[in-house]
């Protein structure tokens, strides 16, 4: 059922995003890994449309914040106030609880406002006034950035980004697509006949399945070799953390489940090693002299390091738990 309901979400978001179906599978992966997610590319090629179209496929709570100078930290995470009748603070909540927040050019808010998102995106909860609230389960952000224009925007923290299991760029269609972009957009926008697929519950049981993907001892030696390749490349000042190792650790397993297996093999490992590693990388002088960027450098990286040799194995589709099989036969599944 996982196999059937991944392809059915990946054809539906690709009847709304046209021609970006590698970089749908990415982001669905990183909904299963539990993952945060960063989407940096310009405007107008459909990052909130992408964001939007996912909290309604996958049936999760849904909120939005375009990010801009004056917003406040508590805006994010919600404020106490006074309540004469009990002689309490109350808890009022903000924009950060929900299923799928989407934080849009998040790098134009201030500094202050950005490391609000910082506790929600690690532990799943906000602190107010001393007081911990837990974010509803699962809790996965959505940030936009725009690489191009500079002025009046905050450059995200490396702390922060950290934080974001993959960091994709959705590119502009090609012609054809173009083509049929403008035929689907005659009569309504397609987002509006997109229908839940799954729900949250569903969601969480595969979130949770995948620590029963296999992955052999040689595989996790290749992706710490890989990690360990970006701390001594002579280009790389900065290299992939050890935090960057785990989420890599949960996205090839993620990757293995959409490639209908239950084990990992190296090649579910180069798929993602660039959307994880990138973004945590800082580059030295020398690099970006030569014109060099971090997905390049690690493309270098994944030719430089040996693979190891997997013996074949079956062919089989990945299993999934028996509540997964129930919940989402609930929701049309075959």
């Amino acid at each position: 059922m996982i196999i059937e309901k991944s392809k059915e979400i990946v054809n539906a978001i690709g009847n709304v995003i046209i021609g970006k179906e590698d970089v749908i599978r990415k982001m669905l992966m990183a909904v299963y890994a539990d993952g945060n997610i960063l989407l940096e590319d310009t405007p107008g090629v459909g990052k909130t449309t992408l964001a939007l179209s996912f909290a309604k496929a996958l049936g999760l709570d849904f909120k939005r914040v375009q990010f801009t100078p004056d917003v406040m930290p508590s805006d994010i995470t919600g404020f106490s106030v006074y309540n004469k009748d009990t002689g309490k603070f109350d808890y009022k909540e903000g924009a950060i609880v929900c299923n799928l927040f989407m934080g849009d050019e998040i790098n134009r808010a201030s500094a202050k406002t950005q490391s609000a998102l910082l506790e929600a995106m690690e532990e799943n909860s906000v602190t107010v006034d001393g007081v911990t609230h837990r974010l509803p389960d699962p809790f996965i952000c959505i940030a936009t950035q725009n690489p191009v224009g500079s002025a009046g925007t905050q450059p995200l923290p490396e702390s922060q980004l950290d934080r974001f299991m993959v960091k994709l760029s959705i590119g502009y269609p090609d012609a054809a697509e173009q083509v049929e972009i403008l035929r689907r957009h005659v009569a309504c926008d397609p987002i509006e006949n997109l229908q839940q697929i799954t729900d949250r519950e569903s969601i969480k049981e595969i979130q949770n399945y995948l620590s029963s993907v296999k992955v052999a001892d040689d595989i996790f030696g290749y992706m710490v070799e890989l990690c360990e390749a970006t701390r001594h490349n002579p280009l790389i000042d900065l290299g992939v953390s050890p935090r960057g190792l785990l989420a890599l650790s949960r996205m090839v397993r993620a990757c293995a489940v959409l490639n209908e297996r239950d084990y990992v093999v190296p090649a579910d490992v180069k798929e993602v090693f660039c959307d994880v590693g990138a973004h945590r990388l800082i580059l030295k002088p020398r690099a970006r002299l030569e014109g060099m960027t971090a997905t390049e450098i690690l493309k270098t990286v994944l030719n430089n390091v040996p693979a190891p040799e997997i013996g074949k194995a079956s062919a089989k589709k990945a299993p999934e738990p028996e509540t997964v099989k129930s919940k989402t036969k609930k929701h049309g599944g075959k």
